[in-house]
């Protein structure tokens, strides 16, 4: 079994008494057996890590991203949600197993490198015809050698029943429960070491019909997997479902059986104070967006007040199409940013912000008693920070340094205890190689060959 000690960095464990220390970690295998201050004991035959200067934290938890969207950044720059979406429909129209892959290996690749050991994905686009996108996208996470929680999505309200998207995208919502459950029935690994596991997620009010989010939810249960949605991103959407449903995005979805501690939305950023006060009270969770939700100009979700009533807020890059960073340690700075922009310097700390990247978001896919904290006996998903620039220089509290300075350098990420990123380069793939082939597939994507 193979042995290694990262000793000499400042350590965050983010355990329940929320212990901060200059000390040691140490991974035998994929489990955490020793984390503690001051020098490490000895071990025999063991890599050791010399963390002067590092921070050690948690691997970072992706609770909502698209990754199929990697080859489409930098379209419609300017454009609102509903305008981006129109744009981007047609394009994403041409996705194949093949784009989908490349894009997923890239999309994965830069989370890697920004701290990120677990990612969620919610892939709802199945054109006609373009392979098999799910295990294209599961695939490239086992490749990379993130923890990948592929959230099967779908879209049964096309253009002619009044929603948003092409006809040629939109699925028929027995075929979709069917694919569901087949993935579910494929894939999903629900031991405690899993790498992968199966979510329930269809698109989006705009996008889904009412009887689809209804039987989803009982596939979901049945099935004991989680399910995810977009809701309440935009004002468009509010006014959208107050005019076909009569009720805001919320009520809507919980009228279906859509909320609980199994349950997580992305964005929801237009919910009120009884809403939030029900999103707590159910344990419902959210995946808060900043970034994108800035580049959209879709507003700020009130996630100190989501976490204040007791709802899970987890982080997401989105899609890279909304957020052409992709970048998960910059999501920690822009939520506290954005955060203190809406509620004062008070609202969000930098140490809330990291819980809300690591242990928050394991409570939201269910997986807090696996990772998300450095516990021994946890799994060994963890990032190596080197603190030793010129940037971090003299910012004493490294915390502090992480959260609100530029983000550092990565000197190793550990997933299921295997080195993916070391000496801020990812060890599984060539990116330059991968470079040129995400340019060539935009490319041909946008040519329609």
């Amino acid at each position: 079994m193979n042995t290694i000690v990262i000793d000499g960095a400042a350590v965050v464990t983010v355990d329940p008494e929320r212990r901060e220390f200059t000390g040691h970690v140490v991974v035998e295998g994929n489990r955490i057996v020793a984390v503690g201050p001051g020098p490490a004991p000895a071990y025999d035959g063991a890599r050791v890590i010399d963390g002067q200067g590092c921070l050690v934290t948690p691997g970072f938890v992706n609770t909502h991203q698209h990754l199929y969207q990697w080859v489409t950044r930098g379209l419609a720059a300017d454009a609102t949600l509903f305008g981006w979406l129109t744009t981007l429909y047609p394009v994403w129209a041409r996705i194949s197993d093949e784009s989908v892959h490349v894009a997923a290996q890239a999309a994965l690749a830069r989370l890697a490198l920004t701290g990120c050991t677990t990612a969620a994905d919610h892939h709802y686009l199945f054109p006609r015809g373009g392979g098999d996108l799910l295990a294209a996208e599961i695939a490239a996470a086992a490749e990379i050698g993130l923890r990948f929680h592929p959230a099967r999505g779908s879209m049964d309200r096309g253009q002619k029943d009044g929603g948003l998207p092409p006809d040629s995208v939109v699925e028929d919502r027995d075929e979709i429960l069917a694919a569901t459950e087949a993935a579910i029935d494929r894939w999903h690994d629900p031991s405690p070491e899993s790498m992968l596991q199966i979510v329930v997620a269809p698109c989006s009010p705009f996008s889904v019909s009412g009887d689809l989010m209804r039987e989803a939810a009982s596939l979901a249960r049945r099935k004991r997997v989680r399910l995810h949605t977009h809701l309440a991103e935009t004002t468009d959407e509010t006014h959208w479902c107050r005019e076909t449903f009569n009720c805001t995005p919320l009520e809507y979805a919980a009228e279906l059986g859509w909320t609980g501690s199994d349950v997580w939305f992305a964005h929801g950023i237009h919910f009120d104070d009884a809403e939030i006060k029900r999103l707590g009270q159910t344990g419902t969770g959210v995946a808060h967006c900043p970034s994108s939700n800035a580049r959209l100009g879709a507003g700020i979700a009130r996630a100190a007040d989501l976490r204040a009533a007791g709802s899970p807020v987890g982080l997401g890059v989105d899609g890279a199409a909304s957020n052409e960073a992709g970048s998960l340690i910059e999501e920690l700075r822009h939520a506290l940013l954005f955060a203190r922009a809406r509620g004062g310097p008070q609202a969000l700390g930098v140490r809330a912000a990291l819980e809300m990247a690591t242990l928050d978001g394991a409570r939201i896919l269910g997986r807090e008693n696996d990772i998300g904290s450095l516990e021994p006996g946890k799994l060994a998903d963890l990032a190596v920070w080197n603190l030793n620039t010129l940037a971090h220089a003299g910012i004493s509290d490294p915390i502090a340094a992480l959260v609100l300075g530029t983000p550092p350098p990565l000197k190793l990420l550990l997933v299921n205890g295997h080195p993916v990123v070391e000496h801020d380069t990812v060890t599984t793939l060539d990116e330059p190689a991968l470079a040129a082939q995400v340019a060539k597939t935009q490319t041909r994507l946008l040519a329609g060959t």
